[in-house]
């Protein structure tokens, strides 16, 4: 077994360590293959795999000759086992050439797992696209994009047969994108075989005229072009509000969903269909966006804000980049979609490179409710003490008058009941005595519990003024709904957050209190929505918190009535330019705004960023190698840290010895390609010298800055 000459699947920039190094690490065998072994393939005997390892100097092709006997499965795609360094891993095929280039004799397949070519050309260029942008590996992001095998859904299909486009007109009207402003144009070149690439910002979240209305349309015009689409949303509510809206579109069978959630053996028999051409449109969460379809026609990325499209396993990629990629990989067309615009499509629209689709401003006014602001100058004057009261009186006479009419949202920042406490007397956060974690309560009579460790403290004492009495330093999602179920006797009161997530609510007369994020959806909409903890939300310590908050306040505004029919929004935070973007319903504005301010700060999005994380001596060690070999390349970048990870209140200073630190590389647009290479190869040569420690390379992460 030796290592191949480097090829072009996204492998090349990775460095070649010393040739004894390369020796001991690969397992080169000691002498050459034994006379009388197994004959091999009579044609290109011999098979260029990529091998499944997290390590990153492992990420690259290795050549293997192909016994005859595993010739006819032994094909480009396949999953096979092959013996590495006395082990036997799994990897993938990546072509079957006439000779190998290593000059040594080649360590023979071990088996073909599966003759299903589950990694197809494509998905190979972009997994390595994906690798390169994100400095990690191939075989992590195949990690992602393929799932497990599953035997019996082999059997199932294998003889399935092909699927194609619908026949029949879909009899698209086009009147719901007819509403916004380039709305048609985008529908009508879909459907005549072009690529537009939009950036939609939509205004309805519920009934027939919702977003998943349009993305259904998007959808059914490029199938009817004959060509097949990739719908990828945060969560299973939104998968299974899109799905519903495919279904009315196109048949059943056309439809692909792809999700973790649904367990291995419907991801892989969804995944098969795709690859076989049975199923035209694959829709699903994060995994769904390498989906193999063919002839590929328009990918789809709906709230790509959500934190959710972030891949939580390395190398860390994003939804909305990934697609990116495959779109002009493919040359298909992109609708990137939401009720806010997050700074990072902004980007794209200024740059030129998508097109926006919004609603003009008489369109607007019909379709979305009317918003209050109880912290405007007018509000305060009516009522001096609005801004401490959680829901000031605007807030509750717009619930009472709107209860009659159908129900009515509320909003609030925290899951639990009393989700942080404090001391009575001195105002003291109060901490666990066991591990000074925060305390909270789970009910009006629970005793308090520590939110790390779960120990009770029923005899809690202060430890800065000794008093034993604790205040409700917020209130969480059931403390609301227990203080409006007072305020407003006789309704009913609906709670939504946590384990306890509910998709949809009937449109009865009914108080639904969510989280952020886990508000249902009434078909008919509600008839108000508050918006309470606004402050609570902007003050995330986060640069993307007014972001972030303005994405959540139009998810949930989307859910109202327009105000044509009596829809109302309130809420309750001070008078900033995020509240000033809802109240003018201006999402773009904001990204605008926002954006600008980070270009004229340099922070992302306007310049991308490197976060690497580890041991202080690792770090450092790392961070130099790189710089050097970036100087080397004439490339200067702004370093931020080493600086330690932020520690929870309450730990010593002698417990944050030895932690973690993290340094910040700020990385302009164009000089990204020659950075990420270089990272991506001081990795590997670290991780091939075990000299030291690892480190975390993070490329564009949402939660460092």
């Amino acid at each position: 077994m030796t290592s191949s000459s480097m090829s072009s699947s996204g492998t090349s920039s990775q460095p070649t360590p010393e040739p004894l190094q390369l020796s001991l690490l690969q397992g080169f065998p000691a002498t050459a293959r034994a006379a009388g072994g197994p004959p091999l393939a009579a044609v290109r005997p011999v098979a260029r795999v990529l091998i499944e390892s997290p390590l990153p100097h492992l990420d690259r092709p290795f050549d293997y000759s192909v016994p005859a006997e595993l010739d006819d499965d032994a094909q480009p795609g396949v999953r096979v086992r092959v013996k590495f360094s006395g082990q036997e891993l799994g990897g993938y095929i990546l072509d079957r050439v006439e000779e190998s280039d290593a000059g040594q004799p080649l360590v023979p397949l071990h088996k073909v797992v599966s003759p299903v070519a589950v990694l197809t050309p494509a998905m190979k260029e972009l997994a390595g696209r994906v690798a390169a942008r994100y400095a990690g590996t191939v075989s992590d992001v195949l990690r992602v994009a393929i799932p497990p095998r599953v035997v019996k859904v082999e059997k199932e299909l294998a003889d399935a047969e092909p699927g194609g486009p619908p026949a029949a007109d879909l009899g698209l009207s086009g009147s719901v994108w007819a509403r916004y402003r380039n709305g048609a144009a985008f529908l009508r070149h879909l459907e005549s075989g072009g690529s537009p690439r939009a950036a939609l910002s939509a205004l309805q979240g519920f009934g027939p005229d919702g977003w998943p209305r349009l993305i259904a349309d998007a959808v059914a015009a490029v199938r009817q072009s004959g060509r097949g689409a990739v719908v990828v949303v945060p969560d299973y509510r939104d998968l299974d509000r899109v799905q519903a809206a495919l279904e009315d579109m196109l048949p059943a069978d056309d439809i692909a969903r792809l999700t973790a959630d649904d367990g291995q053996t419907p991801r892989y028999r969804n995944y098969l269909r795709i690859l076989k051409g049975s199923a035209g449109v694959a829709v699903g969460t994060r995994s769904a966006a390498y989906a193999p379809v063919q002839n590929l026609g328009l990918v789809v990325c709906w709230d790509d804000g959500d934190d959710l499209h972030v891949e939580q396993r390395s190398p860390y990629a994003h939804t909305r980049e990934v697609l990116l990629l495959r779109a002009e990989q493919e040359g298909a067309a992109c609708l990137l979609a939401g009720h806010a615009r997050s700074t990072e499509v902004q980007r794209l629209v200024d740059a030129g490179w998508a097109m926006p689709v919004d609603a003009e401003r008489t369109v607007l006014r019909r379709t979305v409710p009317r918003v209050l602001n109880t912290a405007d100058s007018f509000e305060q004057e009516r009522d001096p003490l609005a801004r401490l009261a959680r829901l000031p009186g605007a807030a509750w006479r717009t619930a009472k008058e709107a209860l009659e009419r159908g129900p009515v949202l509320v909003q609030v920042a925290r899951a639990g009941y009393a989700p942080s406490l404090a001391c009575e007397t001195c105002r003291e956060p109060a901490r666990c005595p066991s591990c000074q974690g925060p305390l909270a309560i789970a009910g009006s009579a629970a005793v308090p519990q520590c939110r790390w460790c779960s120990t009770p403290a029923p005899a809690w004492r202060c430890t800065h003024c000794q008093g034993t009495r604790l205040r409700r330093g917020a209130a969480g999602v059931l403390r609301t709904a227990e203080e409006l179920g007072r305020a407003f006797p006789g309704k009913a009161v609906v709670t939504s957050s946590g384990q306890n997530v509910k998709a949809t609510v009937p449109d009865a007369c009914a108080l639904v209190v969510a989280t952020v994020g886990a508000e249902p959806v009434a078909p008919g909409g509600y008839a108000a929505a508050l918006l309470l903890d606004g402050d609570s939300l902007l003050r995330r310590e986060n640069l993307r918190a007014g972001e972030d908050a303005v994405r959540r306040w139009f998810n949930a505004a989307a859910l109202v009535r327009p105000a044509t029919e009596g829809g109302l929004v309130v809420i309750t935070a001070d008078d900033t330019a995020a509240v000033g973007a809802l109240l003018r319903w201006d999402p773009a504005g904001y990204a605008q705004r926002e954006l600008g301010l980070r270009a004229e700060l340099q922070l992302p999005p306007a310049v991308r960023v490197a976060a690497v994380t580890g041991g202080s001596t690792a770090v450092g060690h790392f961070t130099a190698s790189a710089t050097r070999l970036l100087a080397a390349e004439g490339v200067e970048l702004r370093v931020a840290g080493p600086a330690p990870l932020l520690q929870s209140a309450g730990v010593t200073s002698a417990e944050t010895e030895g932690q973690d630190v993290r340094t910040l590389l700020f990385i302009p647009y164009a000089q990204a390609a020659t950075v990420t290479r270089v990272l991506r190869a001081a990795k590997a040569a670290g991780a091939a010298k075990r000299t030291e420690d690892p480190v975390q390379l993070r490329l564009d992460g949402v939660d460092v800055l």
